[in-house]
This record gives C-alpha cells, sequence and structure tokens, in this order.
C-alpha cells in the first residue's frame, strides 16, 4: 500500500533503535536509506570521557556532516520516491542546547542561521521513546567503544530535551512510538504496527505503543 510521504525522518535518543527502524522501512518501501554517520566523528569518543571540553567541536562536525548529506537529498529525490532517515536536521539543536556554553551558542547560531533554510524537511517524523534504564542497556548492549562512558543522568537529560522538543515541533506529523515494550530488532509485529499506522495519515501528534505477538 502507498503512503502519502516522501522523506520519513525517524528519530529519538542514542541507542532507542533509529537506524533498525530506519533500515527496516527503507527495505519494506524500497527507499532511499539516509543514515547519520556517527562513527565517522573523531571527537565523539573523547566528547563522552569529557563532554564540556569536547563539546564544541563534536558539535560543529556533526552541523557539517548533516548539512552534506541532507543537501544530496535533490538529487537522491530523482531516483527514488521515498527517501527515510535515522535522524532530522533539526535536532542539532537539541544537543546544541543542552552542550554548548553561551559563547558557543552564539557562535553556533551564526553558523546555523545560514545552514538551516537549505535544508528539506521531512513530511513525518517518527519519534521512538523508552525508558533511560533501557535505552542504558541497549547502549550496552551494542558495545561501542565511544559509548561506553555515556552515563544514566546525560541520557535522561537528552529524553527530557527530545520530548520536550517533539511536544512542540510543528514542521511535519510526529508519530510518537513507545518501544520499552518491544525490541524492534527482533519482533517483525512491532514494525508492522508502525507501518500500519503510518498508513493512516493524520495531522499534528499520534501516540502508538506496539504490542509484541
Amino acid at each position: 500500500m502507498s503512503i502519502p510521504y516522501k522523506f520519513i525522518s525517524v528519530e529519538g535518543v542514542i541507542g532507542v533503535g533509529k537506524t533498525t527502524l530506519a533500515t527496516r522501512l527503507a527495505k519494506h518501501y524500497n527507499a532511499e536509506l539516509i543514515l547519520e554517520p556517527v562513527e565517522e566523528n573523531p571527537f565523539l569518543e573523547n566528547f563522552y570521557k569529557d563532554i564540556r571540553h569536547y563539546a564544541f567541536q563534536t558539535q560543529i562536525y556533526f552541523l557539517f556532516s548533516r548539512y552534506k548529506q541532507l543537501q544530496k537529498l535533490k538529487q537522491t529525490k530523482m531516483f527514488f520516491d521515498m527517501v527515510i532517515s535515522d535522524y532530522i536536521f533539526e535536532k542539532d539543536r537539541i544537543f546544541a542546547n543542552l552542550n554548548l556554553d553561551e559563547n558557543e551558542m552564539i557562535l553556533y547560531e551564526h553558523i546555523i542561521k545560514f545552514i538551516e533554510p537549505e535544508i528539506p524537511k521531512p513530511d513525518l517524523v517518527i519519534f521512538l521513546q523508552s525508558s533511560s534504564e533501557n535505552i542504558l542497556e541497549r547502549i550496552k548492549k551494542r558495545n561501542r567503544s565511544f559509548e561506553n562512558e555515556i552515563t544514566y543522568e546525560y541520557i535522561n537529560m537528552l529524553s527530557k530535551n527530545y520530548s520536550n522538543f517533539f511536544m512542540i515541533y510543528k514542521d511535519a506529523p510526529v508519530l510518537m512510538v513507545n518501544v520499552d515494550d518491544v525490541d524492534i530488532s527482533k519482533d517483525q509485529s512491532s514494525i508492522a504496527q508502525i507501518i500500519q499506522e503510518l498508513e493512516k495519515p493524520f495531522k499534528g501528534i499520534k501516540f502508538l505503543k506496539p504490542i509484541s505477538v
């Protein structure tokens, strides 16, 4: 069944399952898949060890990486009917507001005001939610060396900032999916339930809590 969305973005806190869901959806809809090049950031490992010292370098690297990647969407749309990504560009501000100091934010705002207007916005955002405890457990299970220093406190603050951001997000409809009780990397029924909701167009915010079958 076709859906009216041409550009879908999956969002959520580190480790919640964004890339897994985006990959599954891209396969289902035969869509172009855009994945954030997280592991390419040379500052990331040091960032989690010393957030205050490495916040600005990490932030700016991600900012330009996302900009460069999403700029290619204009060409991508010539060859695919749909594009699915595992992030939205606007989420960059969530991390900036959380990690940068006042002077760094001034410089950040000077940079982003020239970049942001050129970035295409998604037609739909899927926002994955889970408890901080579950997210931290998933991060530990995937065992990426640069994520070993991530703390519960950081995940908890990030979760609150994400939730606040999407409660007032107006650029596209938002499907909020609570994945506390399902593992979307293994549970095909939860993916099917999400796909079912995508095929019912809506406006504003819609909530879903998949049930493992």
